[in-house]
């Protein structure tokens, strides 16, 4: 049976252009090195209407005992500026002692050492009584629709039984071993349309000028004090994120005006609940002053904490005996494919470093160091051997 090594593996799935949602042939590319660990691997393609089609991989080894799943996501951001790039963001390069390429912690980085680390496992444990299995999404770091919110529709129908979950995101932000993730916040996006009235500048009184009833609407908002936060969570924040009047000349009051807002919230609010207070608010004003509105909202996730176990206090254990350091559960961060996974398995959080200043995750020179890979690679290993104890 082979044995991959991490570094080399990881270089590999960096080049491959794999930009949300085109697959570049990665996902193939995995499976047969899955298969080739005995793996029984299942290519999983989705589309929904009006969304480009989305290749997933779902991977298991044994059929018997407590199923421990990794998961994570092949699919990256763009690369941006090329001419800002040391190197070839798909040709991954190291330098002193610097894994650079685009994914390298965010998160091919992680995926090449927990599949090393299952085959160092594997090349010692072939007949542990137990199952390993992996969700490899394409479609983490886009809309989300045809990747693993799909593969865990699918593994229900199926009725496969996983035991818990490991997923690699970059949860930690200046060094190894600081954060596991254990929840994450709720994510909410409105688009606000106001109607008022068009009109000429010089003649307000018979215009309605939607922008005065939006900055009221959106100070409003703003003052809002949602919660202090709770013990697992920061306070729930709203931040409004685009203001535009489509309106080519000066002299014309507009007839509309549109904005967005992204709510961040805990476990002390729903989705629901939300639109219900934000829609009360905008109601009123609205009327207040004579105007109509029309809103969207997008929810990416609702809030959500799972509750440390048994396995979450080994792993979290396993790190801090690896890498010397008071490894923390937090909530902090955005959202992640964890709000879908775990609607089938208690699940945790825990890759490389994603907060770098330089070279963080989604920058220029998106890079890992050779020693987090090792130590990573050497967690990942640990938390297999302990799990099938």
């Amino acid at each position: 049976m082979p044995i991959f090594n991490e570094i080399k593996l990881a270089k590999e799935l960096i080049r491959f252009p794999s930009i949300t949602p085109t697959d570049a042939g990665v996902m193939n590319f995995l499976r047969k090195k899955l298969v080739a660990i005995g793996f029984k691997c299942k290519i999983l393609e989705f589309k929904e209407k009006n969304t480009k089609p989305v290749k997933n991989l779902y991977a298991r080894f044994g059929s018997k005992g407590p199923n421990f799943m990794f998961a994570g996501h092949l699919d990256v951001v763009p690369p941006g500026n090329l001419k800002e790039w040391k190197v070839n963001p798909f040709n991954p390069t190291i330098k002193n002692g610097q894994l650079i390429g685009r994914g390298a912690n965010d998160m091919k980085g992680s995926i090449a050492c927990f599949v090393s680390a299952i085959s160092k496992f594997l090349s010692d444990n072939n007949n542990f009584n137990g199952s390993i299995s992996l969700l490899i999404t394409g479609d983490e770091e886009g809309v989300a629709i045809n990747g693993t919110k799909k593969v865990v529709n699918y593994l229900k129908k199926k009725k496969e039984k996983i035991n818990y979950s490991l997923i690699g995101e970059p949860t930690n932000l200046t060094r190894l071993g600081e954060m596991i993730k254990i929840g994450r916040r709720g994510s909410i996006t409105a688009n606000l349309v106001v109607i008022g009235t068009q009109g000429h500048v010089a003649y307000p009184n018979r215009a309605n000028n939607p922008s005065t009833t939006m900055i009221k609407i959106l100070k409003r908002l703003k003052e809002i004090k949602f919660d202090k936060g709770t013990k697992n969570f920061q306070a729930t924040n709203l931040e409004v994120t685009k203001i535009n009047i489509d309106n080519s000349a000066d002299n014309v009051i507009p007839g509309f005006i549109t904005a967005s807002f992204n709510i961040r919230f805990n476990n002390k609010h729903s989705s629901i609940s939300l639109k219900k207070k934000l829609n009360l608010i905008i109601k009123n004003i609205t009327k207040k002053n004579n105007c109509k509105f029309k809103i969207d909202y997008m929810v990416s996730g609702e809030s959500f904490l799972t509750k440390p176990n048994k396995t979450s206090f080994m792993i979290q254990k396993t790190i801090k005996k690896i890498t010397k350091i008071n490894t923390k559960f937090s909530t902090t961060g955005g959202t992640s494919d964890a709000r879908f996974i775990r609607k089938i398995t208690p699940c945790l959080e825990f890759g490389l470093v994603g907060g770098k200043k330089n070279g963080g995750m989604h920058k220029v020179n998106e890079s890992t160091s050779i020693s987090d890979l090792k130590k990573l690679n050497t967690i990942y290993l640990k938390i297999l051997e302990n799990y099938f104890k």
